[in-house]
């Protein structure tokens, strides 16, 4: 190598460690001493594969576990995405449309991907299994309720039946006792809470309530807001953003339909599921009507949100 570069990058390293309380030389005696990096280390490859802890014999369950790791983490990639925009302060369309893109790259991954959870398992197995994974739920996914406060405002995933009521001028902690989600997991009749749901709030409600504060007027749907009317514009931006809604609020709730249609119903009646949420009721993308980006469709779409999805699942002769 040139003698002249590596002279050039030493002086670079010194300036780089001068205010670090030691000299360079320390640091290149480090460097000398470091062992080689390995992808196994890097990625932490043995503690990944040894999470996966059954609870049973049952050899489905392990991919079970394994399927739901690997959402999380799915989870996590869009969560990195969002809080970049959230975090960006150019208001640079390009910037926007990029990180988007990424999200739905992922949404797809994981749409594509539940035919795993559909088809991988064997019904008896999962109808066995299940029953010692009492009352864990995929309900309790916490990174999935930071996704959508990232993406909307909390007043927006307000239950449908009470979202009129409610507005950007309710306090977070209003908002947050009216979220859709708490009803899936809320007795109709006495309106008490399931374990799985006091579980969850326990848990996580002080994060939750934390990151709305944080978002408040930064989410993703504030971000497009606050673009100039040319960006707001933006083709390729506002179905991107579309694309997003329909991935996250249409398609992936669609794909756990007909994961718990196939595994929670039997000779037309309905199991409850493991956290004893009304699956039924709960899911359906038409009955939630959540949608990040209202502004961005009619009124005729919104009234119609999800529909065709579900009527194409449960009734499939009306589509």
């Amino acid at each position: 190598m040139n003698k002249e570069h590596i002279d050039s990058q030493i002086s670079k390293l010194e300036e780089k460690y001068k205010d670090s309380g030691q000299d360079l030389s320390s640091y290149l005696d480090g460097l000398l001493y470091q062992r080689y990096l390995t992808y196994w280390d890097y990625i932490h490859l043995d503690t990944l594969l040894s999470i996966q802890v059954p609870r049973t014999h049952f050899p489905d369950e392990e991919i079970f576990i394994m399927y739901h790791q690997i959402t999380e983490l799915y989870f996590k990639l869009i969560l990195h995405e969002q809080k970049q925009i959230v975090d960006d302060k150019t208001q640079d369309v390009d910037f926007f449309i990029e990180k988007a893109n990424r999200i739905n790259s992922y949404y797809k991954v994981l749409i594509s991907s539940f035919s795993v959870m559909i088809k991988g398992m064997q019904r008896e197995q999962f109808m066995q299994y299940r029953m010692a994974l009492l009352p864990a739920s995929g309900f309790q996914s916490a990174q999935y309720r930071m996704i959508e406060l990232y993406a909307t405002p909390m007043e927006n995933l307000v239950h449908f039946s009470e979202r009129d009521n409610f507005s950007s001028k309710n306090s977070i902690e209003e908002l947050y006792e009216h979220i859709y989600w708490k009803k899936g997991a809320t007795d109709v009749v006495t309106g008490e809470k399931t374990l799985t749901l006091k579980q969850f709030e326990y848990r996580y409600t002080p994060r939750l309530i934390r990151i709305a504060n944080e978002v408040k007027n930064s989410t993703i749907y504030h971000k497009y807001q606050q673009l100039p009317q040319k960006g707001k514009d933006n083709k390729t931006l506002v179905e991107a953003l579309k694309a997003l809604d329909v991935n996250a609020n249409i398609n992936w709730p669609l794909m756990h339909m007909g994961s718990a249609y196939r595994y929670l119903t039997k000779d037309n009646a309905q199991i409850d599921a493991t956290g004893g949420t009304n699956w039924k009721e709960y899911l359906p993308p038409s009955f939630q009507k959540v949608v990040f980006f209202p502004e961005l469709y009619t009124k005729q779409e919104l009234n119609n949100w999800g529909k065709q999805w579900v009527d194409h699942i449960f009734n499939p002769e009306k589509v």
